[in-house]
């Protein structure tokens, strides 16, 4: 059933558990192989639930023969939905972040779906967390397919540092593919996140926003020169990044963040925010360049 050595083309890589919340999320899988021309490589990660220790080989056996029917009905499923290109199907033993991340080395983009609640150590937080290519977090209810016509708009949020270009040209990327207008929303006013020289800013808040605005029009110049055609809305606001966005997302089809995270949160504290609370999918971007 494990195909890997035939994977060849740049793909998908999406996490199927074969439960009805994960079928918004492999509709968006689906969508972006066709949108990007891509195969799809549909993962399904088993786990051993005794002590490493213990050796049951008929029970092994009955819970592969398991992942392997799963695996089966995911891929016809995937052929319903439209996917244009190779379906693929790979077996791993998980965990199930550890196994994707394992097995995202030659994947353009990494699609998950996401329960409702998502506490700390969930799936859906720490892959993106942890890879070094793009994942999109999708909920139930909330993919292309949801109930009603999904807002064509993509917005991305920023923070006016050279690690938000990334995160920038995935959503001008996005709103190309998709001939959606992009919104770019920076909430500037974080002053535990700024070197000291920076500071002082925060006791005058018409320099505040015109140096920050300086900032943002020089992230976004670059992209809106790239991609002439997109509708392109900027709005720089003196909030905190989350509640700048709270309200840009209620109009959202996708909302796209950086990873600017350091220590006990390594996502930062807007992008783990927002994938809990953002109404729509939410791409999260890695600052640094996928090896290769």
């Amino acid at each position: 059933m494990d195909d890997a050595e035939r994977i060849q083309r740049s793909h998908v890589l999406f996490g199927y558990d074969g439960t009805a919340e994960n079928d918004a999320a492999l509709r968006w899988a689906v969508d972006e192989t066709a949108r990007r021309g891509l195969d799809l490589v549909m993962c399904h990660c088993w786990h051993w639930p005794y002590a490493s220790g213990h050796v049951d080989r008929d029970a092994e056996t009955i819970m592969k023969r398991a992942g392997e029917n799963l695996l089966e009905r995911g891929v016809r499923r995937a052929r319903e939905l439209g996917a244009p290109g190779a379906v693929h199907a790979r077996l791993l033993r998980g965990p199930v972040a550890e196994a994707l991340l394992g097995a995202s080395g030659t994947a353009e983009l990494i699609v998950i779906g996401a329960h409702e609640d998502l506490d700390a150590g969930a799936t859906a937080l720490e892959v993106p967390a942890r890879a070094d290519r793009p994942v999109v977090v999708v909920r139930d209810g909330n993919g292309p397919g949801r109930t009603g016509r999904p807002p064509e708009l993509v917005v991305a949020g920023v923070d006016g540092t050279a690690r938000c270009g990334a995160a920038l040209g995935f959503a001008f990327d996005e709103a190309a593919l998709r001939d959606w207008d992009l919104h770019v929303v920076y909430g500037c006013w974080e002053p535990g996140a700024v070197i000291d020289s920076e500071l002082a800013l925060f006791n005058d808040r018409e320099l505040l926003e015109k140096t920050r605005a300086a900032e943002l029009e020089e992230a976004v110049a670059p992209w809106r020169e790239r991609h002439p055609k997109i509708g392109v809305t900027v709005s720089l606001l003196l909030e905190r990044p989350c509640e700048a966005l709270r309200e840009a997302v209620e109009e959202a089809g996708l909302l796209v963040l950086g990873d600017r995270g350091t220590g006990l949160d390594p996502l930062g504290a807007t992008s783990s925010g927002m994938l809990r609370r953002a109404p729509c999918p939410v791409a999260i971007v890695p600052g640094r360049r996928p090896p290769g």
